[in-house]
């Protein structure tokens, strides 16, 4: 009975982070302070359709893309950020920001460009299109405290940023990092960003990775 007992302890870590699928509304991931990342659906309560194991320390954001189904960003007190492929059970490519990542946010205007606060106070841009390796900014926001949050305008080359004091900050993204495939963000084609994005994970994604094997059909 107490293996029974501890079994259902490791299989039930607790939830600390979850997110939609922007285009296949039944379909959420969520983060576990144990690291896992699991895939799931409303149409099946009982069970997970997918695990993934990238973090060995807390998962504190995961975030679909929200121009391509198949593609997440996850963010750990490990000091990582991850993208995955939904189909496959390591992820494509990892970035080692040397402290705890707090939170990560595509951006509205772009499938390649997202945003990561971290424990240290920094704010990080990164755009995939341009640099696979490194983000193409960063800069400190606050000397003392932890920033836990980060959100694109959806209209304006904004971002929100929040720090463990409950101190929220508005930036302004410079016009070197503020690029559109259109002329405004209400113009963007999804199917070309589908496109770009697409791009990054067929040359950079190793597709010697074993498949995950689907307990039901979630995604297309």
């Amino acid at each position: 009975e107490e293996d029974i007992e501890d079994e259902n302890l490791v299989r039930f870590s607790e939830g600390i982070c979850f997110d939609f699928n922007k285009i296949h509304d039944y379909s959420f991931l969520v983060g576990t302070n144990e690291g896992e990342i699991h895939s799931c659906s409303k149409s099946f309560s009982q069970d997970y359709v997918r695990s993934y194991e990238g973090h060995h320390m807390a998962t504190y954001a995961v975030k679909w893309n929200p121009f391509h189904p198949e593609v997440f960003l996850s963010a750990s007190a490990d000091w990582t950020i991850s993208i995955w492929d939904h189909k496959y059970e390591t992820a494509v490519t990892t970035f080692d920001l040397g402290t705890s990542v707090g939170d990560i946010s595509w951006a509205p205007y772009s499938s390649t460009v997202f945003a990561a606060v971290t424990a240290d106070g920094k704010v990080y841009l990164f755009d995939l299109s341009i640099n696979r390796h490194s983000p193409i900014g960063e800069q400190r926001i606050v000397k003392k405290g932890k920033l836990t949050h980060v959100a694109f305008n959806p209209v304006d080359p904004i971002i929100l940023v929040g720090d463990d004091r409950g101190t929220v900050m508005c930036l302004k993204l410079s016009p070197n990092l503020y690029r559109m495939t259109a002329a405004n963000v209400q113009s963007i084609k999804p199917d070309v960003e589908r496109e770009r994005l697409q791009k990054f994970m067929s040359v950079t994604g190793n597709r010697a990775r074993p498949k995950l094997s689907d307990k039901k059909p979630v995604l297309s």
